[in-house]
């Protein structure tokens, strides 16, 4: 966690001028993003100053005035002259008054108004001026160094990013280390900026002290060069140097990645030292929901809420794995633990969302055994204006749940649209009430003028498919799937419904395994597209590679539907009890669940 940083009052004034003078310095570049401090180091807070004196810095404040009276009118004129139209004018005349005086806030006037007239050459003489006239001035070293980055002009920072860095003190560099990773990655010249700053950071990336942050700094650089290798090769030295430090363990996370394993590997080696932030261990959970490894990442929030359970966001998020898990009990145990101690989260914003999350949940919950009253409790909580669409989305639901479509279509329909995205969520609200009341040709109705209109929308194209293939229209669905690839030639959930589709009724099963296959491609860890491949592969006879997969898809997600084709291929196989177990969880977790039904009635089984 890096605490506040002091901010040089250069830093919003020259925050446009930085790029601009970029883009003048070097015309045929693309001028980076504008600094957003004045140079590559910012020292930690400090007690709170005068304005006043804040803009001088600590090392140069004991100095006597050197002001005489021409100075002053020197200055003065300076400052007239500047501001009347000729900046160049004025910045001559406050850059050899700060000459004679050697003040360091003359420097630095100097310094703004040739970033305020666009000259980053004049910036550049003005900040070297003032590191000559004052060569011990950290602030002239570091003002150099940004006009120099900004400059595209990164050879030229060696030795002034050596400098600074012999003058930091060793509990300032990790402070450091994190805003050269963030300024040189500004660099047009993204290798150029790698080999500069693994020059500068020699010394430091061989000491005990500083290796791992040096690494990861480096590291950092090279994932912004689009050197992925490369980056995990500085996380691994990193950790090899120091195993309990922060840097090597972040980066290797936003590399994480089925194509480099080894990244993972590190990941899971600072979790298992005694130093973890808790902080990594949820990000490794949101990383591995994003991999759709929900069994993993409920295992790694499992772990942190034993060892830290005055931590809330964890709660939050392992009660919505449970939730998604159908572990009803377990998920209203985690969300109500969550609600508990929301209050101690101190960014307001995040305790907003979690807490809107955490009702929204908590109603689902409570409207899967049919509470509805307890559900409308936890609705009501909402109090947030921008998730009204939501809570109001789900009162619809109970509505519907209770044989009052009308008016749950009502409400939806009342709701305000301050964006084109609540207009959306309206819409797409509305046709899941009639698909959950199986008025499916409403449903698609509505669905194809909305199409008619945004005849590209992928969401609209798959959701109409999905309705066509309730009203047995198959040729219509595998058009509109088709349709959806050739659009969006990446996404799994249209290789998967059209070879899940084929499967289940029993042609061109071939393909479909080809189909789903390509799924699993673009989504290995989705339980769900496992299920499918599991289901083709029955179809075509192979029986036990079969049950292999569905075992796996059900262990990582026990949903009711895995479950009723995990079933059935036991049964099949003669493991009779053993099916009838698994359908049993299955019915306990939704009765309602049609492919679950589907299966009991053909086999003629009773529960």
């Amino acid at each position: 966690m890096i605490p506040s940083l002091r901010r040089s009052r250069l830093a919003a004034a020259a925050l446009l001028a930085l790029v601009s003078l970029a883009a003048q310095a070097q015309p045929n570049t693309p001028a980076p993003a504008a600094p957003t401090s004045p140079a590559p180091l910012i020292e930690p807070a400090a007690p709170p100053v005068t304005t006043a004196a804040a803009s001088v810095p600590r090392e140069e404040k004991a100095q006597p005035s050197a002001m005489t009276a021409e100075l002053f009118y020197e200055v003065l004129m300076g400052e007239l002259t500047a501001r009347s139209g000729d900046p160049g004018s004025g910045y001559a005349l406050v850059l050899d008054a700060a000459r004679r005086s050697r003040d360091p806030k003359l420097f630095q006037r100097a310094v703004e108004i040739a970033l305020q007239a666009r000259s980053g050459d004049a910036a550049l003489a003005a900040s070297r001026a003032w590191k000559e006239s004052l060569p011990q001035s950290r602030d002239a070293r570091r003002f150099e160094l940004q006009i120099l980055i900004a400059l595209n002009r990164i050879s030229e920072t060696v030795e002034p990013l050596k400098a600074e860095l012999a003058s930091t003190p060793q509990v300032e560099r990790p402070f450091l280390m994190a805003i050269i990773a963030r300024n040189y990655a500004r660099a047009t010249d993204k290798k150029l900026a790698v080999s500069v700053v693994e020059q500068a950071l020699a010394d430091d990336l061989k000491s005990p002290a500083t290796g791992g942050a040096a690494w990861a700094t480096v590291g950092r650089l090279r994932l912004a060069a689009g050197d992925a290798a490369g980056a995990l090769e500085a996380a691994r030295k990193g950790q090899e140097i120091d195993p309990s430090a922060d840097g090597p363990a972040m980066l290797a996370l936003e590399l994480v990645d089925p194509a480099l394993p080894e990244a993972e590997a590190l990941v899971k080696r600072y979790l298992a030292g005694p130093k973890v932030l808790p902080e990594m261990r949820i990000a490794y959970a949101r990383v591995l929901v994003e991999g759709r490894r929900y069994t993993d990442a409920s295992a790694e929030l499992a772990a942190l809420t034993a060892a830290r359970p005055e931590l809330p966001e964890p709660w939050l998020l392992l009660g919505s794995l449970q939730t998604q898990a159908r572990q009803d009990a377990a998920a209203e145990t985690s969300l109500k633990r969550y609600v508990a101690m929301a209050d101690t989260q101190p960014d307001a914003e995040a305790r907003g969302r979690g807490q809107t999350q955490a009702f929204l949940l908590l109603a689902q919950l409570a409207e899967r055994r049919k509470d509805f009253v307890g559900a409308e409790h936890w609705l009501s909580r909402i109090d947030s204006t921008e998730d009204l669409v939501g809570a109001q989305t789900r009162r619809a639901a109970l509505l519907a749940r209770q044989g009052k479509l009308p008016q749950a279509r009502e409400l939806v329909r009342a709701l305000p649209e301050r964006t084109e995205d609540d207009k959306k969520q309206k819409f797409m609200a509305e046709v899941q009430l009639l698909r959950d009341a199986k008025q499916y040709q409403a449903a698609y109705d509505m669905l194809s003028q909305a199409s008619s209109a945004k005849p590209e929308d992928t969401d609209l194209i798959y959701d109409k498919a999905m309705v066509a293939e309730k009203l047995n229209r198959l040729d219509e669905m595998e058009r509109l799937l088709r349709r959806l690839i050739e659009l969006k030639p990446d996404n799994q959930n249209a290789y998967n419904a059209l070879g899940y589709s084929l499967a289940d009724r029993k042609i061109r099963l071939e393909e479909a395994r080809t189909l789903i296959k390509k799924a699993v491609q673009l989504a290995p860890e989705d339980p769900f597209i496992a299920d499918s491949l599991g289901w083709v592969e029955f179809r075509l006879g192979n029986t036990d590679e079969a049950m292999r997969i569905l075992e796996a898809a059900y262990k990582r997600r026990p949903d009711p539907e895995i479950g009723a084709h995990l079933g059935e291929v036991l049964w099949a196989k003669g493991q009779r009890d053993r099916a009838m177990s698994i359908w049993k969880e299955a019915f306990l977790t939704d009765a309602d669940n049609e492919t679950l039904q589907e299966t009991l009635k053909r086999l003629r089984v009773k529960l």
